[in-house]
This record gives C-alpha cells, structure tokens and sequence, in this order.
C-alpha cells in the first residue's frame, strides 16, 4: 500500500481542489457574477447543520495548518509552505492532501536510501 499512497493523496488534492471550487463557482453564478463574501458567511452561519461543518472545518483546518509549519521544516519537506498556500488560496480539502503527497514521497525516499 505504501507506493501508491503518495498518488492516492494527490488525486484527493485534485479532487480537493475541483469540487469545492465547483461548489464556489455555482455560489458566484448565484450571486450575479461576484463573490458576496458577506451572503457566503451569512449562509454558512444560517442553519445549526451548516454552522457545524463550518466549526469543524475551521478547528480542524487550524490544527492541521499548524502541523503543517511545525512538521515541513521538521521533517524537511521541500515544497511543505505550498500546502498553506493552497489550504488558503485554493481549499483546505486541496492543501491537507497534498502536504501529505510531498510528506509520503518524502519518507518513500527517505526508506529508499536507508535500504540502499
């Protein structure tokens, strides 16, 4: 299971990537065109369901966030301050996955030249 993984991580970045934003993209066509950041809070805040997975998704998007910073650099992960780039600038469901694609490939590697 362990060559595979880092792919299976990346195809879930991918995936991260398109369907919420497919999901933002039906919300700005709704919204005349723009991106109403005040309609957008309002109704992810207007049912006790959506106030939920907007709690669990700020908690949990904070944490992993923050084992991000702290483990990129631990472990010297190139490329680990992409993943907070796109978690803020494309979705969180986009950058998780993928700092987990560049933290597999990197142990992969890492085993590869223990074995060596």
């Amino acid at each position: 299971m362990r060559k595979p993984l880092p792919w299976i991580y990346l195809v879930l970045a991918v995936l991260g990537a398109v369907l919420p934003w497919r999901a933002n993209l039906e919300f700005i066509a709704e919204s005349s065109g723009s991106f109403d950041i005040a309609r957008f809070v309002a109704d992810a805040s207007a049912t006790a369901a959506a106030r939920s997975l907007a709690a669990d998704l700020l908690i949990g998007a904070s944490t992993v966030s923050l084992w991000i910073c702290v483990e990129g650099p631990k472990q010297q992960i190139k490329g680990w301050w992409l993943a907070i780039l796109l978690s803020f600038g494309v979705s969180f469901a986009c950058g998780a996955p993928f700092f987990l694609f560049l933290r597999e490939r990197q142990l992969q590697a890492q085993e590869s030249d223990s074995t060596s």
